[in-house]
């Protein structure tokens, strides 16, 4: 006889749950003992039942997180240029230790005076992706084409709209924009390598809340679209050829239903395009937040970092970035310990986690599910508000992005001032030696690079 365990007990509803909790709470409000308010504006309630899930669009959400053939994630090294037999050092040491790709940042270095044969010795990057980050594209294809005469896999990990937001120019020049798409027709041949990238860092580390990063960053998209079709080119074109590269901050679940709202919104900017098929061209490269990090504890980094990259593959990230622990403390330059450490994250939750198993893994969940959604219509809506604004460009001009911005970070202040727990920081911290003067406040008509813990260093 084949009997449910769960036949003997009578069916509770999330009604029920409710009457019992509160009765139990003896006089204490529900909404406001149990209710958490976050960051973005909205409620998240303490239990979510299949009741929940009968009216938000599931279908949808879940087959714009179905574009990938697996759930295994590239993982990409990050190295700062300093000599050309340092780096080629560094990137075979990488590959051999694990990675997948790297990410070489030439900053402000000639890249036509780089001995790129030097530079690349040993590496196929028909084989091993890698990705350029510097302000001179056009030369560094051009130094590629003359010596790789395959197909390579990588590309430019360069967002000009970015550095707009960041360095308070006017406008973006012509010019600008007809390199762009001079980069993108030129690696028209090149199936496998990006010509630029759309960023939320820019955002994230300005103390932009979660909403905010995501209404901001699809604005972006849609400006990097029409300013390239207005020039000649297709959306099929400029699409297929540019990877989100999302920031990943602590707060572990917001994080997953971040990137799983991302490609749901990115379906629907698609449609408006005509384009749906495309969604299977999203990609999204994850690094973890450099916002959070502290210089006062910085092991405390390290437990920051895994749960980050965590969220990053739950979510459904494509490829990874984990930095090291100790990055924060000396420009970006961290230890061969730090980077091992780092390094080690990606690959034992493949390795022994084996959390590269499975698509979507958070698919169905009434707590991601719901989280997912609401994420989603609220983005949609700022997105929606900038649009109205004339484009993501515009909102900068307007000063409508900064002022939005600026009040998510000093929310984020306030709540760590008014006894918010923040380990390393404001609580369990080590003291410093020596107090730090504080910096004059920064010009607020741009973005500005900040982290949330150098307030209480």
């Amino acid at each position: 006889m084949n009997t449910s365990l769960f036949s003997e007990f009578p069916k509770i509803t999330k009604s029920d749950w409710i009457t019992q909790v509160t009765k139990d709470l003896k006089g204490k409000s529900f909404d406001e003992t149990l209710v958490w308010q976050t960051l973005e504006n909205f409620e998240v309630q303490p239990y979510y039942s299949e009741e929940d899930l009968r009216n938000l669009p599931i279908a949808n959400i879940q087959a714009a997180q179905k574009n990938k053939n697996s759930g295994s994630w590239q993982n990409r090294a990050y190295i700062k240029y300093n000599t050309e037999k340092e780096v080629n050092v560094l990137i075979i040491s990488y590959l051999q230790r694990g990675m997948s790709a790297v990410v070489i940042d030439f900053e402000n270095t000639d890249v036509e005076k780089v001995d790129w044969v030097k530079l690349l010795n040993n590496v196929k990057l028909s084989d091993n992706p890698v990705f350029f980050k510097t302000p001179y594209r056009e030369q560094a294809l051009d130094q590629l084409t003359k010596i790789v005469h395959y197909l390579p896999k990588g590309g430019f990990q360069v967002d000009v709209l970015a550095e707009l937001f960041l360095n308070d120019e006017p406008t973006l020049s012509n010019y600008t924009w007809e390199n762009t798409k001079q980069i993108l027709s030129k690696t028209h041949q090149f199936p496998q390598f990006s010509a630029f990238t759309v960023e939320s860092h820019v955002f994230h580390n300005a103390g932009a809340n979660t909403v905010q990063e995501l209404a901001f960053t699809l604005a972006s998209a849609v400006e990097y679209v029409d300013k390239l079709t207005d020039l000649g080119l297709t959306p099929e074109q400029v699409i297929s050829k540019f990877e989100f590269s999302i920031s990943i901050g602590t707060n572990y679940f917001m994080e997953v239903a971040k990137l799983r709202a991302l490609r749901y919104l990115w379906s629907k900017v698609l449609e408006a395009y005509n384009c749906a098929s495309l969604i299977k061209d999203c990609q999204i490269h994850c690094q973890t937040s450099s916002f959070y990090n502290s210089t006062l504890s910085p092991y405390t980094n390290m437990l920051r970092a895994t749960t980050e990259a965590m969220s990053a593959v739950m979510g459904g990230c494509d490829s990874l970035t984990i930095s090291a622990y100790d990055a924060v403390l000396n420009n970006e330059l961290s230890s061969d310990f730090g980077e091992r450490i780092a390094q080690n994250m990606a690959i034992l939750m493949k390795e022994e986690a084996h959390l590269d198993k499975t698509i979507d893994p958070s698919a169905g969940s009434y707590y991601i599910e719901n989280l997912t959604y609401q994420l989603a219509t609220e983005a949609w809506e700022m997105f929606q508000k900038v649009e109205r604004l004339g484009g993501i460009t515009a909102a900068f001009e307007q000063g409508f992005v900064q002022e939005e911005v600026n009040k998510s970070y000093e929310a984020n202040v306030n709540r760590l001032k008014g006894g918010k727990v923040m380990v390393g920081v404001n609580k369990f911290r080590v003291e410093p030696e020596n107090t730090l003067p504080k910096t004059e406040k920064a010009n607020t008509n741009k973005l500005q690079n900040r982290r949330l813990s150098a307030v209480f260093e």
